[in-house]
This record gives structure tokens, sequence and C-alpha cells, in this order.
């Protein structure tokens, strides 16, 4: 006997519905399944970036560290390299940072020429370095104070026009030098250099800094206290006017003195003239009493 009633999977409309979903499911399966494999292959890729080693060399100051009111220490130079080998990421870190430093302990030396070898501290202790250079040679000097004498110097002291520049006058006659004893003594002055333009026509007041000289005109390597120092320089105009007039004056005295020297001489020498004309008619008149005396005679 044929059974009429139908299962729920013998239509084929549900056959094919549950086909899609099945597929569907498989996709999401699969799709997430490769997914996940490619996130996990990428954060293996990153960590195993983030652990590789990395070599980095970077340039820093040096620190010197003594006994600074005691000592100057020179011949050291200012900066120094480090190469950094690391982690990739912490290498990275360190060289943008720089949150260490390099140093020569100085601290137990006294005076005198030493050669010590350069340090490093703050670095990771995942981080190896190398330094260079590794040692560096220093000399020691006892710390010398003075006080010298402050000279002003002028880069011109001729103007255009008629304006001429007069003393110049510094705020402070003396300041005080600091520095290794062997420098200090080789200072012989402090300068205080001032610009003057050629076309200044007032007082200038400056404020330069100061130089501590040789008496070779050389820098030397010490501390100046203070530093700079407020320089007045006056500018003033000459009396053209007045040296004018004097000269005008002299001229016209002399002109006039010229014109009664001429004067004097015209009149000598018509008195001269005169003289001698009347000479010549007393003489002609004497001439002609005694002819006529003479006549009365014969």
């Amino acid at each position: 006997m044929k059974n009429d009633k139908m299962g729920l999977f013998d239509h084929v409309w549900v056959l094919r519905i549950v086909s899609l979903v099945l597929a569907i499911l498989l996709f999401i399966y699969v799709t997430g399944s490769k997914s996940s494999d490619t996130r996990q292959s990428s954060q293996n890729g990153q960590n195993t970036a983030l652990m590789a080693n990395k070599t980095q060399t970077l340039k820093i100051p040096l620190e010197v560290e003594s006994n600074s009111e005691k000592y100057v220490v020179t011949g050291f130079p200012q900066y120094v390299k480090i190469k950094i080998t690391g982690p990739s990421a912490l290498v990275t870190t360190t060289a943008n940072t720089q949150n260490f430093k390099v140093y020569a302990d100085l601290t137990k030396l006294g005076t005198g020429k030493h050669e010590v070898r350069l340090k490093a501290s703050g670095l990771n202790k995942e981080l190896s370095y190398t330094i260079t250079p590794a040692k560096i040679k220093v000399n020691i000097q006892s710390r010398n104070t003075a006080t010298v004498p402050v000279e002003v110097r002028l880069s011109s002291k001729t103007l255009n026009g008629s304006y001429q520049v007069g003393t110049p006058k510094a705020a402070l006659e003396k300041v005080q030098i600091t520095g290794a004893k062997s420098e200090v003594q080789q200072v012989a002055k402090v300068i205080a250099y001032v610009n003057v333009p050629k076309n200044a026509q007032s007082t200038l007041h400056r404020t330069v800094t100061l130089q501590a000289i040789n008496e070779s005109g050389q820098t030397m390597n010490v501390v100046i206290m203070p530093n700079t120092v407020s320089v007045t320089v006056p500018i003033s105009q000459t009396d053209s006017g007045d040296k004018n007039s004097s000269s005008s004056a002299t001229t016209s005295s002399a002109i006039t003195q010229s014109n009664s020297d001429s004067s004097a001489e015209s009149a000598s020498a018509s008195s001269a003239k005169h003289s001698s004309a009347s000479s010549a008619s007393g003489s002609q008149s004497n001439n002609s009493s005694v002819s006529a005396s003479e006549n009365d005679t014969k």
C-alpha cells in the first residue's frame, strides 16, 4: 500500500533551500579560516620584525663629571658617537628619546693630564653599545679667578659729514674672569668691541659681549662675569660755522691790512714826489736870484 503522505525533505524547494544555507555556511567558514590565518601570519610577521635586531649610530654630547668648583677640565671632545644594537623597536625608541648619557668620570682624579675610558648609563639592558672614541685625554687644572680692566674698542672713529666720535665709556671698568690657571694668567685685558656706523649722528648706547684676549690679541678660554656690558659712545656735530666765520674774519682783516698798507705806500710815494718837486722849484729860484745878482754887479 503506497503512503500518500510526503515528508518535509521530499519537497524539491526544501532541499534547494537547505542546500543553499549549507553552501553559505561553508563559504563563511572557509573565508573566516583564511582571514584568521592571514591575521595570524601578519601578527607573526610583525612580531618577527619587532624581535629582529637593529643597529644604529648616534651622535650625542659628552658629559664630564668633575669637581668644577676646584678644577677646570680641557681637551675633551664636545660630542662622541655611540653605536647601539638590540631589538628593532627598542633601538628606535632609544634613538628617538635619547634618554641616556655618555660620560667621563673624573671625580677621583687630580691635576694633570689623564686618559679615561668613556661610559654610558641609562640604556636598556637588552641593548649593547660601542662608544667612539672609547678613551679620551683630558687636562685637569686648578681653577683660578682674577679681575681685569675693560677696554672699549670702536670699529671706526671717523664719521660722514660734520660729526665726530667722543670718548666711549663702559658701564663697568673691571670684570672677573675664571678659568684654568694657565689661561687666566695669559689674559691681558677684556675687550668691549662696538660697531660704529659711518652715518651715525647721535650718541650710541650698545650692550656688547666681552672678550678676554692675551697680549697677541688671541681670545682666551675663560669665563667672564658678567659676559656683557653697556657702552655709551658720544656722537656730536663739529662747530664748522664758527670755523668758517673765524676764517672769513681772518681773511677780511688780512684784506683790510693789505689795503691800509697800500694806502700808506701811496701816501709816502705822493709825499716823496711833492718833496722832490719843492726841492726842484727851490733850486730853480736860487739859480734865478744868483743870475740877477750877477747882472746887477755887471
